[in-house]
């Protein structure tokens, strides 16, 4: 749920309270993943005969996925003051954060770890889901996720970048991220490694392979990989970790579970320890085919709810 409403819907609301009513709501929000039912009563300004005070409440409940039981239930009150304005007093959506978090962790192997995909989401909203104890938060564009660093340094958090990388950001990547998912050519894993000795780090990377054909996605042929694999273990202040990959819209289960392996078996034949792979939609896929770094977004803060910079 948002922090506030719109003007508009506030007005309306006002509207309606002036006058004895009860109204009951049911909708879906464009901003929710799960259905929400609301109960909206409104309770007429000043009457004396009320036994509550001026006031619209909402009870929301959200019917999480795999349970048909309305389990997950928080009330919302908003007091409607003397220039028609609603304030909230309480908010569901830490809540809606902390179970949807908790029950992915509950879930996961030992072995795999958990990369928070929080672009398109607010500095407040990734502080709220730091506060659960997750650290790894991953963003793929820059100018946003430079907003979001400052206004979150006080907190001891890792920042992966998930994005295409240009190559004139590389330098304001190398400099604020920890670890870069999206090295796909030799080219840019030499610019990056440049880059690398002249700020003086030494970031973690994962080289970005297709494994299937995907106009919409770039990466590292398996061969091309192998073949420049002897070069790129030459370049300095780049510590490459793993591999990242991600499947193409539309393959069915098993397909997915089979590009998956396939990216696991390449990543064991180089050496490396991490498969940066898996998605909010294929997760599963991936921790069975030997996934150790999952990027779920949706799955944990639900749509985005920012416009795109």
């Amino acid at each position: 749920m948002p922090s506030t409403i719109s003007a508009s819907l506030r007005a309306r609301y006002a509207r309606i309270a002036s006058n004895p009513a009860r109204l009951v709501v049911m909708f879906t929000p464009r901003y929710a993943l799960n259905l929400m039912f609301l109960s909206v009563t409104f309770q007429p300004r000043g009457d004396p005969n009320s036994s509550h005070p001026s006031s619209i409440a909402m009870h929301v409940t959200t019917l999480r996925r795999k349970s048909a039981n309305a389990n997950n239930t928080a009330w919302k009150a908003f007091k409607v003051g003397s220039d028609s304005s609603i304030q909230p007093l309480s908010h569901p959506l830490t809540d809606f954060l902390t179970n949807r978090w908790t029950t992915l962790m509950e879930e996961l192997p030992p072995s795999v770890r958990l990369l928070a995909v929080s672009k398109g989401h607010s500095a407040s909203t990734i502080r709220s889901v730091a506060s659960f104890g997750q650290q790894a938060f991953g963003e793929s564009r820059l100018q946003e996720a430079l907003e979001k660093q400052k206004l979150l340094s006080d907190l001891n958090l890792q920042w992966h970048f998930i994005g295409h990388l240009q190559k004139n950001k590389v330098r304001a990547v190398v400099k604020t991220f920890s670890v870069i998912h999206s090295v796909d050519s030799l080219s840019l894993a030499q610019r990056v490694s440049r880059i690398a000795v002249e700020e003086g780090c030494c970031p973690n990377v994962l080289l970005q392979i297709k494994l299937r054909v995907d106009p919409s996605k770039g990466g590292m042929e398996r061969g091309d990989l192998i073949s420049i694999w002897p070069e790129l273990q030459t370049l300095p202040a780049l510590r490459i970790t793993g591999l990242m990959t991600m499947a193409p819209f539309g393959l069915r289960v098993d397909e997915r579970q089979s590009l998956f392996t396939e990216c696991r078996t390449l990543a064991d034949k180089l050496k490396l320890p991490e498969c940066s792979m898996g998605m909010s939609g294929d997760w599963h896929e991936a921790v069975a085919a030997g996934s150790t770094l999952l990027r779920l977004g949706s799955a944990i803060f639900g749509p985005r709810l920012m416009s795109r910079t």
